[in-house]
C-alpha cells in the first residue's frame, strides 16, 4: 500500500484531549489510501514548531505530492480530509468518493468557517485557577490545609477556596467602572502630594462627623470620637442581635447633622427587607426624620448609581453578604463576591469621602463568607454581643484605624430601639441584704474593659453533704479549681465534700485575674453561711501559695467603686500605700493573703 505523507491542519478546542484525538483517528477508514500512526500525535505546540520547520518542504513538495487539509467536524463528529490535488473528498464516516469540483464550494466555505471558529478557541487561554486554604473563623490563609488552624487553634475550620485569575481582574475592572461616576478625575492624574498639601485648607472640626444624644455619644465613644469621613466601617454580630437596628438609628443621627453641617441626605440601603418593612420599623422607632431615604437593591452598581443625585453624607448597606458585582463569577454571599463588593465600597468611600457601614451576618456553622474574611480591608470592626435571654447589647471595637480598640458601649434592647445605659455597673449587680442568711455567697468586683470600669457581682453556692461536683457559670472552670484547691490547701477550708456552684451575674464572662478575691471571698461566705457586708468590694489575684497579687488599673478600679458608694476595699497590701495617696471616700484594706481576708471580713459583729 502506498503510504501517503499528510500534512494535517488541526483546529481542536483546548480543552480537547489528545486521548480523544487518538480515538478519532483510529476510526478512519481502513481502505484508504493512506495510512496514520496515533502514537506518533503530539501536543499542539510540538505541532506548531514541526509545521514552521518544515514549511520550506510543504513547499517544495506542493508539486509533487497533493496537499491535503485534515480538521475535525464537531457537528458531524468526524475526521474530514479535503484533498486538493486530486480533486477528491474523503470523509471519515466511510461514504463512496465523491468529485471534489460538485462540493469544492461547500468543503471550502466548511473549511474556513470550521478553521475560523476553532483558531479563536485555540487561541483563548482558560483562566488559571487559584487554589488557597482560608480559616473561616479567623480568616488567616495557611498556604495548605491543617486540621487545627495555626492561627486561632479551631479544629477543623481550615476550607479549601478556588479563585480565578481572570475572575478576579475582571472583577478590579467592574468595581472601577461601577464608581467611575463619581470620580472627580482620571485616577492616572493623580500624583503625590507633601503632607503640607494635604492638611491645608483642611477643617479639624470636620475630621469627624459628630454623633449626638446619649445613644450618639455611646456609639461614638466606641469609634474614637465619632464618624471619620471616607471611613469604610463593619459592623457584625450574630443574627438577632440588633445589628439593623444600631444602624437605623445611628442613620437617623447623621441625617439630622447636629452640630456638623446640618441635615444633609443618609441613604439605608437594604438587600433584605423591602423599603415598607424598613419604614414600619423606623416608625416603631419613632424615626421621622426627613432626610433618611431608604432603598432596596442587592446590585452595587444600581446603588451606586441611583445615590449618586442625591450626594448623601452616609451609605449604610445591609447586609454585604447580599450584594454583588455583576462581572463577577459567583452569587451574592460568594467569597469572591464578598471581597470584590467591599473592595469596591472601600474605592468609593476614599474617593467621594462619604462614610460607608456595613453589616455582616456571622452564620450560625461559621460560614468562610463572614466578616472575619474583611476585617483587612476594613477601617473599623465593631462586634454587637447579647444574649439572647438578656435586653443588653455590648458593642466592642476589635479593629480601628481612627481610634482605640479598647472601648466598650452598653445598651438596652427596648421597644423603641437600643437605649444606652448610662451607668452599666446596675446590670451586674442585683438586691441583697447584709442581714439575710439567705444571700450569703455575693461578692463584688471590679473589671476594666477598655477604658471603662464594670463592677460585677459573683455568687457562690457550696452545699454540704452532697456529691463533690462543681458548676461554674462565667469563670473560666481551670481558674475556679484553682482558687477553690487555694483555699483548701491554704486557707484550711474542708470543702471535700461539698458541691460548689458559680455564677456571674447577668451571664458576663470574667476573663481577667482581678475577680480572684471576689470569688474566694464569695465561696468562704456560702461555706461559712456568713454573708458579706454589701457595702465592701474585693480587687485582687490570687497565687498558688495564698498571696494576694496586684492587678494593672487598680487606682482606676478603687475609684470606680468609691463613685457608687461602696465603704470598704480588700486590696493587695503592697498597693495599700498608693491608693490611700488618692484621698478618695472609701477604707482602703491591705491584706497579703487569703487567711488576712478571711479574718478581715468574716469575724464577729
Amino acid at each position: 500500500m502506498q503510504r501517503l505523507h499528510l500534512h494535517l491542519h488541526l483546529h481542536l478546542h483546548p480543552q480537547f484531549s489528545m486521548q480523544s484525538l487518538r480515538h478519532l483517528l483510529l476510526r478512519l477508514p481502513k481502505s484508504k489510501p493512506y495510512a496514520v500512526n496515533p502514537v506518533s500525535i503530539v501536543s499542539l505546540s510540538s505541532f506548531s514548531s514541526f509545521h514552521s520547520s518544515h514549511q520550506r518542504w510543504n513547499q517544495e513538495q506542493n508539486d509533487e505530492n497533493p496537499k491535503v487539509w485534515t480538521f475535525y467536524d464537531p457537528l458531524a463528529d468526524q475526521i474530514v480530509t479535503t484533498a486538493n490535488g486530486d480533486d477528491k473528498c474523503l470523509a471519515g464516516d466511510g461514504e463512496e468518493k465523491r468529485t471534489a469540483g460538485k462540493n469544492k464550494k461547500r468543503d471550502e466555505d466548511s473549511l474556513g468557517s470550521n478553521s475560523q471558529a476553532w483558531s479563536s478557541m485555540a487561541r483563548r487561554k482558560p483562566g488559571k485557577v487559584k487554589v488557597s486554604w482560608v480559616c473561616e473563623n479567623c480568616g488567616v490563609t495557611p498556604g495548605q490545609w491543617w486540621g487545627t488552624c495555626p492561627s486561632c487553634q479551631t479544629l477543623g475550620s481550615v476550607k479549601q477556596f478556588s479563585e480565578s485569575e481572570v475572575s478576579r481582574a475582571r472583577g478590579a475592572e467592574v468595581s472601577e467602572a461601577a464608581m467611575r461616576s463619581w470620580l472627580p478625575k482620571k485616577l492616572g492624574n493623580l500624583a503625590p502630594q507633601s503632607l503640607a498639601e494635604v492638611n491645608k485648607g483642611k477643617n479639624q472640626s470636620e475630621w469627624r462627623i459628630p454623633l449626638s444624644g446619649h445613644f450618639g455619644m455611646e456609639v461614638a465613644r466606641v469609634l474614637g470620637g465619632g464618624l471619620v469621613p471616607g471611613s469604610l466601617v463593619l459592623v457584625g454580630g450574630d443574627p438577632g442581635v440588633g445589628k439593623s437596628t444600631l444602624l437605623l438609628q445611628l442613620a437617623a443621627i447623621i441625617a439630622q447633622g447636629l452640630g456638623y453641617k446640618g441635615p444633609a441626605p443618609v441613604i439605608y440601603v437594604s438587600g433584605e427587607e423591602s423599603i415598607e418593612q424598613i419604614a414600619n420599623r423606623a416608625d416603631r422607632m419613632r424615626i421621622t426624620t426627613g432626610d433618611l431615604f431608604l432603598y432596596s437593591s442587592t446590585d452595587i452598581e444600581d446603588i451606586l448609581y441611583k445615590i449618586q443625585p442625591l450626594s448623601p453624607q452616609a451609605l449604610i448597606v445591609d447586609s454585604i453578604q447580599t450584594v454583588y458585582l455583576r462581572g463577577v463569577t459567583g452569587s451574592a454571599g460568594n467569597i469572591m463576591q464578598v471581597k470584590e463588593c467591599t473592595s469596591t465600597l472601600l474605592r468609593f468611600a476614599k474617593q467621594t469621602d462619604i462614610p460607608v457601614l456595613l453589616i455582616g451576618h456571622v452564620t450560625k456553622t461559621g460560614d468562610i463568607a463572614g466578616p472575619r474574611i474583611l476585617e483587612h480591608i476594613v477601617d473599623t470592626v465593631l462586634y454587637m454581643e447579647g444574649e439572647r435571654y438578656s435586653s443588653y447589647r455590648l458593642l466592642r471595637s476589635v479593629k480601628n484605624r481612627f481610634g482605640s480598640t479598647d472601648e466598650l458601649g452598653v445598651f438596652e434592647m427596648s421597644q423603641s430601639g437600643l437605649q444606652a445605659v448610662s451607668n452599666p455597673s446596675e446590670m451586674f449587680l442585683s438586691e441583697h441584704y447584709t442581714d439575710s442568711e439567705v444571700l450569703a455567697g455575693l461578692a463584688i468586683t471590679v473589671i476594666v474593659d477598655g477604658s471603662r470600669a464594670f463592677v460585677i457581682e459573683i455568687q457562690a453556692l457550696c452545699v454540704s453533704n452532697s456529691a463533690a461536683t462543681r458548676q461554674v457559670n462565667g469563670v473560666q472552670l481551670s481558674r475556679a479549681d484553682m482558687i477553690i484547691s487555694i483555699l483548701m490547701k491554704q486557707a484550711g477550708l474542708k470543702l471535700q465534700d461539698h458541691a460548689i456552684y458559680l455564677n456571674v451575674v447577668s451571664g458576663f464572662k470574667l476573663t481577667e485575674t482581678a475577680g480572684d478575691v471576689a470569688i474566694a471571698a464569695a465561696i468562704c461566705s456560702s461555706f461559712l453561711e456568713f454573708p458579706i457586708p454589701n457595702n465592701v468590694s474585693f480587687i485582687g489575684e490570687i497565687g498558688l501559695g495564698g498571696e494576694l497579687r496586684a492587678v494593672p488599673r487598680i487606682d482606676k478600679r478603687v475609684m470606680s467603686v468609691a463613685k457608687l458608694g461602696y465603704k470598704k476595699c480588700i486590696v493587695p497590701k503592697a498597693v495599700e500605700k498608693s491608693l490611700a495617696d488618692l484621698n478618695l471616700d472609701i477604707e482602703i484594706v491591705g491584706c497579703r493573703n487569703l487567711k488576712e481576708v478571711i479574718n478581715t471580713i468574716f469575724q464577729a459583729r
